[in-house]
């Protein structure tokens, strides 16, 4: 019954994990493999990776044969992948899985090991199966970096002395914060300039902006995100990376994407609280929520939960959200659903009197509903890529 639910007849399905692995780490300088026999590769460049064209990336598809698939042949696989990278020395090696090696059982991490013994060379084995949502994979890819790359400066000292800052010395001090970005990908923020407006909200607050995970930002800033006083969660896929950074680092993070001119405000001065506290916030927890909403948002927790909270602001309309991605529960408030399947969305939605979502989910929206369009790349591809709106810190 639960296979039966995860077939979609009207509307679109979201990028998959394999490809969440790659747009996470596109920018960086890796070799990013993904293990299939075909297909998926031209699927993530022409639909779903908006820089394939004017940024070159070490992106490749292993091209596993069916008596490969069959025999079980990992050799060839690891060979290649030696051959390449010896061919084309990048900082490091990911290899994505599909639902063939799903299937045969291919241990990634056991191929990881053996790669990266014979080459040097940093090497990751992610056990996506191009069953979950592109979240999945950009999760695990942040996650990945920030538990293989980070390091902290002088981190004994820095903790100390960052434990000694109050407020008060902060103002006297007038010492810039330094924060990162976490959760940056087009397929979340495709390329319309969101990602840079946040850098620059940031920048005009005093803020200095260490890393960008991961548009906009080389894999050595990267590598130095470990320096930050406050990390700046803007979707699901840099959750993991966050919570390492602070469980190891004791770097707190703020949860919430600038949409909107209130609430681009009230997460600088939620960033500068928690740089101080050390203690993390999710920025729109405190949004006004109703049964009977004038609005549901669906899409991305994080993203969908930083507009409703926006709307709600400037508009003072009632919004709920429908989070139809993998998250974490207590990322969504009370009234708020967390459904995956098409029937089940069509359920939630069969009482919303307006409805903001990618146009691809208008067949599943009752017929008397007032239909907002906000493409979504991750959902909708390049065919909405022109009329995707960048909202931050820019009034509703």
């Amino acid at each position: 019954m639960k296979i039966m639910k995860q077939i979609a007849s009207r509307i679109s399905i979201y990028s998959a994990d394999a490809f969440g692995v790659c747009s996470a780490l596109y920018e960086l300088g890796g070799l990013c493999v993904m293990h299939d026999a075909s297909g998926c590769n031209s699927t993530y460049n022409t639909h779903d990776e908006p820089r394939w064209y004017d940024f070159d990336s070490m992106v490749y598809i292993s091209g596993i044969s069916e008596m490969e698939a069959i025999m079980g042949d990992d050799q060839k696989f690891i060979d290649d992948i030696v051959y390449t990278a010896k061919e084309l020395n990048p900082k490091f090696i990911a290899m994505a899985g599909t639902p063939i090696p799903t299937m045969i059982g291919t241990d990634f991490k056991a191929i990881a090991n053996i790669i990266e013994k014979e080459t040097n060379i940093p090497t990751f084995g992610f056990d996506t199966t191009g069953m979950h949502s592109y979240v999945s994979g950009a999760y695990k890819a942040f996650e990945a970096l920030a538990k293989r790359f980070l390091k902290r400066n002088d981190k004994e000292s820095r903790v100390e002395e960052q434990e000694s800052i109050d407020k008060e010395s902060r103002e006297v001090k007038n010492t810039c914060i330094k924060a990162n970005i976490l959760g940056a990908t087009p397929l979340d923020f495709s390329i319309n300039k969101s990602v840079e407006s946040i850098v620059d909200l940031l920048k005009q607050n005093d803020f200095e902006v260490i890393s960008t995970w991961a548009m906009g930002s080389p894999l050595e800033d990267i590598k130095n995100a470990g320096d930050a006083d406050v990390n700046l969660v803007i979707s699901y896929s840099g959750m993991g990376a966050a919570k390492y950074m602070y469980e190891k680092f004791n770097i707190p993070y703020v949860v919430g994407t600038p949409f909107g001119k209130e609430f681009a405000k009230k997460i600088v001065e939620d960033l500068k609280e928690c740089s101080i506290t050390k203690e993390n916030k999710i920025s729109y927890i405190n949004r006004k929520i109703d049964k009977n909403p004038e609005i549901t948002i669906v899409g991305e927790s994080i993203m969908s939960q930083s507009l409703a909270y926006a709307i709600s602001t400037e508009k003072n309309k009632t919004v709920n959200v429908i989070s139809t991605l993998e998250t974490d529960k207590n990322l969504l408030l009370e009234g708020d659903k967390l459904e995956i399947y098409e029937d089940d969305i069509e359920e939630a939605l069969k009482n919303s009197k307006t409805i903001i979502a990618d146009p691809l989910y208008r067949p599943i929206c009752p017929l008397d509903s007032n239909f907002i369009s906000l493409p979504h790349e991750a959902f909708s591809g390049r065919i909405y890529r022109d009329e995707i709106p960048n909202l931050i810190n820019k009034s509703l």
